[in-house]
């Protein structure tokens, strides 16, 4: 079953898309380095993962574990905060 967090910061049943799922998931196996687009296609298993797409799928996910979950690396990429790596396993376990 997919999940998202609402408001409070509570799970709930509302879906986390597969391919949301899939980026959160390669995130959370790189906990703790930046992730650039190349990498974050590879590992979530995306082909071809645009600009204008990726940033769709991590608006997505910071919708679920809140707007400072996720840290953009100017350049470089994406990294998962750390603070929030037990909230992001609960979503995709969930």
């Amino acid at each position: 079953m997919e999940t998202t967090v609402d408001v409070a910061g509570a799970l709930s049943a509302i879906p986390l898309p597969p391919q949301e799922s899939a980026v959160l998931r390669a995130l959370i196996t790189c906990s703790g380095r930046v992730v650039s687009r190349r990498e974050l296609s590879r590992l979530a298993g995306i082909a071809e993962l645009n600009d204008r797409r990726c940033d769709s799928l991590l608006v997505s996910i910071r919708k679920a574990l809140g707007p400072e979950s996720i840290r953009t690396v100017r350049g470089r990429g994406w990294m998962l905060n750390v603070n929030n790596l037990e909230q992001a396993n609960q979503l995709i376990a969930a």
